[in-house]
């Protein structure tokens, strides 16, 4: 009996988790407690997130008939499937009728029929002038009116400037004011005569922020937007809206491409052929956001070149000296 009792007393009951915690270290202990709850909490807020950014995308652009020039890019695609999925009446355009054919299947075969609307095509080419008439008379015949113009084509180009022939000066200004601007005056009679719609112009940062080797785009940038900053007046009083949305990049590369990862350094910024991006989703995003709430301007940047936006303004000596000291600097790096 007295061998049973002593057996009995060295058996102890097993530690529960919370007792096991309790001898644990105090910071691995808040550790084990706060990862799980931490990673709860984040996945909530994205959730919620894509539930907003959904609801807004709904209530943005639903029933209404938009408009998305060069639907063919990453960004072009990315926005005419969240505006397809929110219920938009859809007119894309692109140069290519067979890509914009397939486009269309592909954002059919992807949706509910019940509460879509099959996208309508129409061929766009901003370096035909002459045929933007015909045109702007197809896009209005698609549903009789026009409630969002989303403006997203754009032709690059990165050269010293008495490198670039005229034509040139001249293709890139068709492709990136010219064409924009004559499409904009052509939708705006049937617009200010319903008083709504909104016009979008997605640009560059460079229609703020002029850099070396980029003097006809630039130039082409600029142009556009003073166009549409101008207008935003003009057409204030017809209760129409006018934003403008400027990127330093739309960037296709995945986020673990360190090929496209830039250098803190401004000079990468202002010379680098990959400066600092942002993905087709993030600019989607603020599209939705922008005709949500209709603010008037966006700029998408990295601290960096908005610091540079404002330096342009504030203190253009420095900014000038700093410019032109990059070139020093790439020009020496060359001759290396």
């Amino acid at each position: 009996m007295v061998l049973e009792n002593e057996m009995e007393s060295n058996v102890t009951e097993p530690e529960s988790f919370w007792d096991f915690l309790m001898d644990m270290d105090p910071v691995w202990t808040t550790t084990v407690v706060l990862v799980p709850f931490v990673v709860v909490l984040t996945a909530g807020v994205f959730y919620l997130y894509g539930v907003v950014i959904g609801l807004l995308s709904k209530t943005s652009v639903r029933n209404k008939v938009v408009v998305i020039t060069d639907s063919l890019s990453g960004l072009g695609k990315e926005c005419a499937g969240v505006f397809h999925r929110g219920g938009a009446r859809l007119i894309l355009c692109g140069k290519s009728w067979e890509k914009l054919e397939e486009f269309a299947d592909d954002l059919a075969n992807a949706s509910d029929p019940t509460v879509t609307f099959p996208p309508k095509l129409v061929l766009l080419d901003f370096g035909d002038m002459e045929s933007l008439p015909d045109v702007i008379e197809e896009i209005l015949e698609c549903y009789g009116c026009l409630d969002v113009l989303i403006l997203n084509s754009s032709m690059k180009l990165k050269a010293p400037a008495q490198t670039v022939s005229l034509q040139t000066d001249k293709l890139l200004m068709d492709n990136n004011y010219f064409g924009p601007a004559t499409l904009v005056k052509g939708v705006l009679p049937s617009m200010i005569s319903r008083r709504t719609g909104h016009l979008l112009l997605v640009n560059s940062i460079q229609g703020k922020l002029a850099i070396p080797f980029r003097t006809a785009y630039a130039a082409s940038k600029h142009a556009v937007q003073a166009f549409f900053d101008c207008l935003r007046a003009e057409v204030e009083e017809y209760g129409l809206s006018v934003s403008t949305i400027n990127h330093t990049f739309i960037s296709n590369s995945s986020p673990g491409d360190t090929e496209s990862t830039p250098s803190s350094s401004i000079f990468s910024f202002l010379y680098s052929q990959k400066p600092p991006g942002v993905s087709p989703d993030e600019a989607v995003t603020e599209i939705v956001k922008t005709l949500s709430n209709k603010r008037k301007e966006v700029l998408m940047a990295p601290s960096l070149p908005k610091a540079a936006v404002y330096a342009r303004s504030f203190f253009p000596n420095v900014f000038f000296s700093v410019m032109a000291a990059g070139v020093n600097h790439a020009a020496a790096s060359e001759n290396m």
